[in-house]
């Protein structure tokens, strides 16, 4: 008799079902694991697609909050943190909507400090972050899951709702226009 062996992933599936099912019953306890458990995941996502660590955690919180408010919604199709993910990003996203014309201005202002003070200013997390912000918010998605956070193709399809091949067509464009950008931007090359 082969007795099937589960992986960590089915195991933390299992974990987040019972805790889903115990906070749809009224212990919040029980949903505080979930966020304890899923939080820095959330927060970094958040943070790779808003660059402000401030927003990240509000965007974080909201992310929680909604899901909280949601629970009931959740019918396990995907994983806990797939759904997770998905509240978090359409957060993002609108987000971004909201603020887009004050990101076009603090680009301005950074291309302008930039210049002014020369590109070794900042060190090149920086320099990768600003690259990553000046990226459509899909193409900056489908990078901060896939290379950020390790996600598959298919789980980041899962949570930004798209097709796998719309991952890697967003990931190959979004790898391209940064290699552009961080060439530029690096230290002792000169604009030709």
């Amino acid at each position: 008799m082969v007795i099937p062996v589960k992986s960590s992933r089915m195991v933390a599936a299992d974990n987040d079902w019972a805790r889903i099912l115990e906070s749809r019953n009224g212990d919040s306890e029980a949903f505080e694991q979930l966020v304890r458990e899923h939080q820095r995941m959330i927060y970094s996502l958040c943070y790779r697609m808003t660059g402000s660590a401030a927003e990240a955690e509000d965007l974080a919180q909201e992310t929680f909050i909604h899901a909280h408010r949601h629970l009931g919604g959740f019918r396990a199709e995907a994983r806990f943190s797939s759904w997770l993910y998905r509240i978090a990003l359409n957060l993002c996203l609108n987000w971004k909507k909201r603020t887009q014309r004050q990101d076009r201005l603090h680009e301005k202002w950074a291309e302008q400090a930039e210049d002014a003070s020369g590109p070794e200013t900042g060190g090149e997390a920086q320099r990768v972050q600003q690259a990553l912000l000046k990226l459509p918010a899909k193409q900056r998605a489908a990078i901060v899951l896939t290379l950020y956070d390790g996600l598959s193709h298919a789980e980041a399809a899962q949570a930004l709702t798209c097709s796998e091949t719309t991952i890697s067509w967003r990931v190959f464009a979004a790898r391209g226009k940064l290699r552009r950008m961080l060439k530029d931007l690096a230290p002792g090359k000169s604009n030709q």
